[in-house]
């Protein structure tokens, strides 16, 4: 039981940031931190060598350094960087490409879909602030959005959710 409760934990987790994000344009530091702990809580029970714990952390710590310097140049924002870690971080190095692929991928796809929202009046002008303020011109994008999807896509080939289900 407790096995199916730390699987949910990482995509609720994300599910949560990713959403969060697109209603508020900013990602909580205390998602990217919860993912952080409980990745060493279930890489513990789940039985992971010190090698692929070592592994895991490298892909982690990879994605964050790139992510402070996307955040430097403005190409990114401060919570995306972190939630990218931090799903890096349970991603591990043998999935990472193809989580970074999917990032890619969404978030080119979630940029166009927000770039054509925002060139069209808003149909009704009772919508939710969240969708007012993403309509509005020089916001950003929720990137966590894509972040959050493309880690859910990846994740049940990892070898942590593969060590964690058995």
């Amino acid at each position: 039981m407790l096995y199916y409760a730390l699987l949910l934990a990482f995509p609720a987790l994300v599910a949560f940031g990713g959403a969060y994000d697109l209603l508020t344009m900013t990602i909580p530091n205390r998602v990217s931190i919860a993912l952080v702990a409980l990745f060493f809580v279930v890489a513990v029970i789940s039985g992971l060598s010190t090698e692929d714990i070592l592994s895991h952390i490298a892909s982690g710590a990879i994605i964050l350094l790139a992510g402070i310097i996307l955040f430097a140049v403005g190409g990114f924002g401060g919570g995306d960087a972190k939630l990218l870690a931090a799903a890096a971080l349970w991603i591990g190095l043998d999935q990472l490409v193809p989580f970074l692929v999917y990032v890619t991928l969404f978030g080119g796809a979630l940029a166009i879909a927000i770039l054509l929202y925002r060139k069209n009046p808003m149909v009704h002008p009772k919508a939710p602030d969240w969708a007012i303020n993403l309509h509005k011109q020089g916001t950003g994008i929720p990137y966590g959005l894509a972040i959050a999807s493309s880690a859910l896509l990846v994740f049940p080939q990892t070898a942590l959710f593969v060590a964690t289900a058995i």
